[in-house]
């Protein structure tokens, strides 16, 4: 992709320094510029995780359309969401905040379309650290069943869970960069990680499935009797996996050369988790010995019986270990791009409680507040599960429902510009209107699919609450506008001299 390519009468930004561009943008730098291109390709990488969404949703796959929605579903929505990714990467180059989908939102529409898209974007990110680390607390378990026959119970997976929360709040605390240390460590484990599990279930095994069973085999569980409602409602699973690349934009403050760099990350996330996604199911529906057992697994993970039945306990441990660091460092980069969007909401006065919020650590200049605020509200989010077996999907759902449409929202806000768009560094060109309306398209039709019923009957165990948790979000994002609505705006005017000077050298 050219960095140079654009069309008619647009004209790119030139190329400036990143500090004084986010100058130009309304916001003194507070944040620690320490993050280059490879990192911050590496936080959208992490985030997207196919070790983390494509292993806990490969259960819900197994009974929602089968095999056959995984392999295809996987390889169109992929396709549907590199072109969300491209639209979105042109408008991360112009605008490089860590305030990304809202502010992109408010310059482009004004400052409603960037209050609404700001609350939608911070519910999908808070939803996603939910599910990325319930999950891993669900792996957690599978490991220890295996290992030591620990059984696992709702309770004491949800006590896994916040530990997992309270080690990721932790080690955000340290900086940012560690964060893209452990980043770039990632994102070799999880290309290494997809590379062994694929290869080990390759090889060991006696018996595979037929490519006829891994690409043409359809299951129906869902008690829905439509078999096209069903393979929608199935493609939760590879849209959940590829959400959370806009943490390439929310990280842009702290990444040199941000205005190609997030840009090119975004995308590069994309296709490279694309491909290495599509070689994980592959391999691991390849290895399925066992359909009915795989699903009702004593292990309540459906990946580590495939495991288990194709490897034996000792290589099922060793590769349940694999993911579960995988899924660790996901978590990790979730939580770090998370509370860098609560820091710039709270920055443009949008929170209760923005001042608290909005504080940077000296030491670190680090959103440390932020990080705290982060974990405890994905904490509360996961709580239904101690109830519902069924809650792991809603909050995956939250998250796909609540962050999705916030990507389309700057891109179709861009379209409506037109001429009065001004791209920064990196272009779509002449691609950018069929690429930015097929993403647009795409995130409506997506948004609501995962507002429909996944079982029926719909009761209360199997009903779909992200409805619910997204009409919750626009009911008190609308009641709170008309309190904060005098105080909020992009950049805030903060009440005093003092205050701003003190942003600005990063000891507020």
């Amino acid at each position: 992709m050219s960095r140079t390519l654009w069309a008619g009468p647009e004209r790119p930004a030139p190329v400036t320094d990143e500090e004084e561009r986010l100058r130009e943008l309304g916001y003194q730098p507070v944040l620690a510029r320490r993050m280059g291109g490879f990192g911050n390709f590496a936080i959208s990488f992490s985030v997207i995780s196919v070790l983390s969404g494509c292993m806990t949703l490969y259960g819900f796959g197994l009974g929602t359309g089968g095999p056959a929605v995984m392999m295809w579903g996987w390889a169109g929505v992929g396709l549907f969401v590199l072109c969300v990714g491209l639209a979105l990467a042109e408008v991360t180059s112009a605008y490089p905040t860590s305030g990304a989908l809202y502010y992109m939102a408010d310059r482009l529409g004004g400052r409603r379309w960037g209050w609404y898209t700001g609350w939608l974007n911070l519910l999908g990110l808070l939803g996603a650290i939910a599910g990325i680390d319930y999950g891993a607390a669900l792996f957690t378990g599978a490991f220890l069943n295996l290992r030591f026959g620990f059984e696992p119970t709702p309770g004491s997976t949800f006590v896994i869970f916040l530990c997992i929360l309270l080690l990721h709040a932790v080690l955000n605390l340290f900086g940012v960069r560690l964060v893209s240390v452990l980043n770039s460590i990632s994102v070799w484990w999880h290309l290494t990680g997809v590379a062994v599990i694929v290869g080990a279930l390759a090889i060991v095994p006696d018996q595979h499935r037929s490519a006829e069973f891994v690409f043409t085999e359809f299951v129906n569980d869902t008690g829905w009797a439509n078999p096209f409602y069903v393979a929608a409602v199935g493609l939760l699973l590879a849209q959940y996996t590829f959400s959370g690349y806009d943490a390439s934009a929310h990280l842009s403050e702290e990444t040199s050369n941000a205005s190609v760099s997030a840009a090119k990350g975004i995308v590069r996330a994309i296709w490279v988790s694309w491909l290495a996604g599509f070689a994980l199911l592959a391999g691991l529906t390849f290895a399925i010995q066992d359909y009915a057992g795989t699903q009702n697994t004593a292990t309540g993970v459906p990946p580590a019986q495939i495991m288990l039945d194709a490897l034996g306990s000792g290589g099922a441990t060793a590769l349940l270990l694999v993911v579960i660091v995988a899924q660790l460092f996901c978590g990790n980069a979730e939580v770090a791009a998370a509370s860098r969007m609560v820091f710039a909401f709270s920055r443009d006065n949008a929170l209760p409680g923005a001042a608290l919020w909005r504080k940077v650590s000296t030491r670190t200049q680090t959103p440390v507040p932020a990080v705290w605020l982060s974990v405890a509200v994905a904490a509360v989010l996961a709580v239904p599960s101690l109830y519902s077996a069924t809650a792991y999907g809603a909050v995956t759902a939250i998250n796909v429902i609540g962050i999705t449409p916030a990507y389309a929202i700057p891109i179709y806000l861009r379209l409506r510009a037109g001429d009065r768009f001004r791209p920064g560094p990196w272009s779509l060109g002449r691609w950018s209107r069929p690429v930015g309306w097929t993403a647009v398209v795409w995130v409506a039709v997506v948004t609501v699919l995962f507002c429909l019923p996944q079982k029926s009957p719909v009761t209360i165990d199997t009903m779909n609450y992200a409805v619910i948790a997204l009409a919750v979000v626009l009911v008190l994002s609308t009641a709170w506008w008309y309190v904060a609505r005098r105080s909020y705006g992009t950049p805030a005017p903060y009440g005093t001299a003092r205050e701003q000077a003190e942003l600005s050298e990063g000891i507020v």
